[in-house]
């Protein structure tokens, strides 16, 4: 009997692990993570539901896949917007856009990793990386173009902060960095999910003004 090659073994797990992936994205848009469901996803790609643990272990393990790709694909986004030789503010609204834009032609992934928690998952350290890559970009800004205002405090200012959470930045801008990131999740958030219908007009500029205000907050330089 003829074995089976690595390499042809490899392709054939990467393209099954790929198939159940998109099955389940697709069960993500139309049911939610709650209603997420390894049997339901082993019988859409037409296999028995013991076949599918050779590739994804649980529900939770499919879940914590579906996040890092999310987080990852977001932050790709984010690090592509970025041009290192445009002025620090045209930088930093584009990275806003890229994040808005992604969510926008990703809804049911931005919900899984920026909306309401999954009942009974809590998220591994594994996705710590993968969520943090758009922040960094952001911190990447700050730490490059921004200056603390003159009173910038005593080394004080940040201890609400975890240690070394944004190693790089003088105290007086960390509590801004964190505070756009924020502002920058919470203003694409809530058009996400509906909050501001009836009350922003042009979303797309609202953003910026927001972004510009953070921008302020975190010390980048004025445009000419």
């Amino acid at each position: 009997m003829r074995s089976v090659p690595n390499g042809v073994r490899a392709r054939a797990r990467a393209e099954t692990t790929r198939a159940i992936l998109d099955e389940a994205r697709r069960q993500l848009a139309e049911h939610g993570a709650a209603a997420l469901s390894l049997r339901s996803v082993a019988r859409e790609v037409g296999m028995v539901s013991s076949a599918v643990y050779r590739y994804v272990a649980s529900r939770d393990e499919l879940l914590t896949r579906l996040i890092i790709e999310a987080y990852d694909a977001v932050g790709e986004r984010a690090e592509a917007a970025r041009d290192p030789a445009a002025p620090p503010r045209e930088q930093w609204r584009a990275v806003w856009r890229a994040v808005r834009t992604w969510a926008l032609e990703h809804p049911s992934e931005y919900a899984l990793i920026y909306g309401s928690p999954v009942p009974g998952y809590a998220a591994p350290a594994e996705t710590i990386p993968a969520a943090g890559r758009t922040a960094l970009v952001l911190v990447a800004i700050i730490a490059e173009h921004g200056t603390p205002p003159d009173d910038d405090g005593d080394d004080g200012d940040a201890d609400v902060l975890e240690d070394d959470v944004l190693p790089g930045l003088p105290p007086a801008l960390a509590i801004p960095a964190v505070a756009a990131w924020t502002q920058l999740f919470g203003t694409v958030g809530f058009e996400i999910f509906g909050q501001y219908q009836n009350v922003v007009r042009d979303r797309e500029a609202f953003l910026d003004r927001v972004a510009d205000e953070a921008a302020t907050a975190v010390g980048l330089p004025a445009e000419a």
